[in-house]
């Protein structure tokens, strides 16, 4: 009996000693477990923190928020066809081409001014295209944040549906004919101003879903050849000459075309009068002048004959 008791009281002890060293054992593995998750979460919480640095930097602005407008001038040596490539590379990018103005200057050179419309998202692509199309001459972008209209916008159409909302309820309510009219007056109000924030959302939306580009193209001007200063010959000379002969008889014809009117009309004066005019013109007859009354004749002169006497005496 004694001897089964201290059998039994070891195998207790043994027992018990098992059991602590096992008990020892898991908690020595739940405090190493328990210790690796510390680690693993300071770990965390340090890339957490670099993490959380970053967050705490500010964000960037929504591209769907900014309007972005650039302007550009190309000069290209085939304007029909730069054009043509414009419109493809807008199109491709998922836009369209909006007004078109073409014109001629003086020297014939034509000109393109053209609106394109590509989305946010792909604008400095197509600008970048654009630009490799031929010599930059000039270049303009602006982006204008209207982030705060969208956000303000948004809250007002929000708020516009629910006073809707709110005198609709009322209307259906009113049982007096002056209560329905005033309210009808109020929604017709209410409606008008909903409509015209829901109208300057989608005019928001379009210009910052869509940015715009206008491009102007230009022919290149063609540089003419350097004369070389050299001592004119008679080539030179001749050239001017028949240019100089050319040039004055073409001012002389420009005279003569000039003066033929007025010498026409003066001819045809000068024929009417001597034609029709002058013939009905009365003559004037030669008249001679009469000797005074009571005048004596005038002495007649004789003729002499050769002895120096007067002849005709005998005849008187």
């Amino acid at each position: 009996m004694l001897l089964a008791s201290a059998l039994a009281l070891a195998g207790c002890s043994g027992a018990d000693d098992s059991a602590d060293k096992a008990g020892g054992g898991a908690a020595a593995d739940d405090k190493a477990a328990a210790q690796q998750a510390r680690q693993e979460e300071s770990g965390a919480t340090g890339r957490g923190g670099s993490n959380g640095s970053r967050a705490t930097a500010p964000p960037k602005v929504s591209a769907s928020h900014i309007i972005r407008t650039a302007s550009l001038t190309v000069q290209v040596k085939d304007v029909p066809k730069a054009l043509d490539d414009a419109r493809a590379t807008a199109e491709d990018a998922g836009g369209y081409v909006g007004n078109e103005t073409t014109n001629r200057d003086g020297r014939g050179h034509e000109r393109t001014r053209v609106v394109l419309r590509v989305p946010t998202d792909r604008y400095e692509q197509v600008l970048a295209d654009l630009e490799g199309t031929g010599k930059v001459v000039e270049r303009t972008a602006k982006a204008q944040d209207v982030t705060d209209q969208v956000v303000d916008v948004e809250s007002r159409i929000k708020s516009q549906r629910a006073s809707v909302a709110r005198v609709r309820e009322l209307m259906d309510k009113a049982t007096k004919l002056s209560d329905v009219v005033t309210l009808e007056g109020e929604l017709s109000s209410r409606e008008s101003d909903l409509e015209a924030l829901l109208a300057r959302q989608a005019s928001l939306k379009d210009r910052t879903g869509l940015a715009t580009i206008t491009l102007s193209l230009s022919e290149t001007p063609v540089k003419k050849a350097e004369k070389k200063d050299e001592d004119p010959g008679f080539v030179d000379a001749l050239t001017g000459g028949w240019h100089v002969l050319v040039t004055m008889l073409r001012w002389i014809t420009l005279a003569f075309g000039a003066v033929l009117p007025f010498a026409v009309g003066l001819a045809l004066i000068v024929l009417v009068w001597v034609r029709l005019v002058r013939p009905r013109l009365p003559r004037r007859t030669a008249t001679h002048p009469t000797p005074a009354a009571g005048a004596g004749s005038l002495p007649v002169a004789r003729p002499v004959g050769a002895d120096g006497s007067a002849k005709g005496g005998e005849e008187d």
